[in-house]
């Protein structure tokens, strides 16, 4: 965080929320000292994380970022004006023409490809990577797509969803991805493709449904 935070500069954003997990690297100190605003999510995982984050945002446009270097802090303004042109969802995407992921195996790669192709022909998306964490989007949206209630840990993947069948505006763009600096990577490749898999066919089962 030392590293990243100082690139994300004030004129890009209205507020700036740190959320942590409970770190005990010195993580929450440190920002607290910097004067970020700064909050301990109450629940454990991604869910806690995002439902901490959306009680706090006050914004209209949320970016989602990881300050562990595999985001690039410099397309945070390209995000948001795509937003302001009129979509609803903009991802920073590793595999669109022109980008390139140096954190991912070929496992997470190919992985990350299935999905993205499960998605694009299930539900008629037209997306590049529907599990970056790094994207912008309205907060409306959140409420729109049923999510501000009924949140998964497989909260990317089920977004880039719900907008192809809302049939919301929806970009990618190229960012690369590079390695992180540090800290150790939290995915479990068997758990989380099987959380991404079951997300598909839920998704499936209920797409005449509301949400």
């Amino acid at each position: 965080m030392p590293i990243l935070m100082p690139r994300i500069k004030k004129e890009w954003y209205d507020q700036l929320l740190v959320i942590d997990g409970g770190s005990t690297d010195g993580t929450f100190e440190w920002a607290k000292e910097q004067g970020y605003e700064i909050y301990r999510q109450e629940e454990p995982s991604w869910v806690g994380a995002y439902k901490e984050a959306f009680r706090r945002a006050t914004g209209d446009i949320l970016v989602d970022f990881s300050p562990d270097g595999n985001s690039i802090p410099e397309k945070i303004p390209e995000l948001v004006s795509k937003i302001k042109e009129g979509y609803d969802l903009v991802i920073a995407s590793r595999y669109k023409s022109g980008a390139k992921s140096e954190d991912d195996s070929w496992v997470t790669g190919f992985g990350n490809f299935m999905f993205t192709s499960l998605v694009n022909l299930c539900f008629g998306g037209r997306y590049t990577d529907v599990l970056v964490i790094f994207r912008a989007y309205r907060k409306g949206l959140v409420k729109e797509c049923g999510l501000d209630k009924n949140l998964h840990n497989t909260f990317t993947e089920t977004l880039s969803i719900r907008c192809a069948k809302l049939k919301k505006k929806v970009a990618d763009i190229p960012a690369d991805e590079p390695k992180r600096i540090s800290g150790q990577r939290k995915l479990r490749i068997l758990r989380d493709g099987w959380d991404n898999l079951t997300t598909i066919v839920r998704e499936l089962i209920f797409y005449k449904i509301r949400f």
